[in-house]
């Protein structure tokens, strides 16, 4: 179980706190969603979740432990948005041996598999590979460390609709092995799959019930 409490975030440059009183429960193998716009806290709240940032005030805690940011990231996996940008290797085996170059070819197609790549050569280039292949060797290069969180931003983010589902699905299936939190500014079709949802604005999170929200964003029927 991951638990946020009281959590603050408010550097000195800043007049006023980016993130404030934060207080989140997310329970193992679930989704989580947190929908904001632009400048609301979102990217920041997972800098802090994954180790690259420190709150003012508050804790986070997994399992009941305290974790300081060096903790966090080892335990959370952080998937940028665009994160096809990031991409370093000249190939997929290169990619996700980055940093781990001991990592046998056995673990490095379990990861592939989970994410629907399997098919792929490794000596593919990244840069080669479609929009939603991107995103999902983006999601294995986090897989392949085992982490126990695995932290999205803006997933979805410049894919079609049909991109858009493929990966919406592809998360649905991963969260049976894994826990995730996801941040956006437009929920779509992510609500849908979501065990828990809030709402942050001005830096402050709101619950809110999944099923309603999506209700509210359902297109209404055309007049025939």
């Amino acid at each position: 179980m991951l638990y946020l409490r009281n959590v603050n975030y408010h550097p000195t440059a800043c007049p006023t706190a980016i993130l404030k009183s934060i207080n989140l429960e997310l329970a193992p193998q679930q989704l989580g969603l947190i929908i904001g716009p632009s400048g609301s806290g979102k990217s920041t709240l997972l800098e802090i979740l994954s180790g690259l940032a420190e709150p003012t005030t508050g804790a986070l805690f997994w399992r009941e432990q305290e974790l300081i940011a060096e903790q966090l990231q080892q335990l959370a996996g952080l998937v940028f948005q665009f994160p096809e940008r990031h991409f370093c290797g000249g190939s997929i085996l290169e990619e996700l041996r980055l940093g781990h170059p001991e990592l046998g070819s056995e673990r490095v197609r379990q990861a592939l598999t989970e994410v629907g790549l399997e098919h792929l050569s490794l000596s593919a280039a990244p840069h080669a590979l479609s929009g939603g292949q991107q995103r999902r060797l983006a999601l294995a290069v986090q897989l392949i460390r085992q982490p126990n969180l695995l932290l999205l931003d803006e997933p979805t983010a410049g894919l079609d609709w049909s991109m858009r589902r493929q990966l919406v699905n592809l998360l649905a299936k991963l969260k049976q092995h894994w826990t995730l939190l996801i941040v956006t500014h437009d929920a779509g079709d992510l609500l849908a799959i979501a065990d828990r949802c809030w709402t942050l604005n001005h830096g402050e999170l709101q619950s809110v019930d999944p099923k309603t929200l999506e209700s509210q964003v359902k297109e209404p029927l055309p007049v025939v």
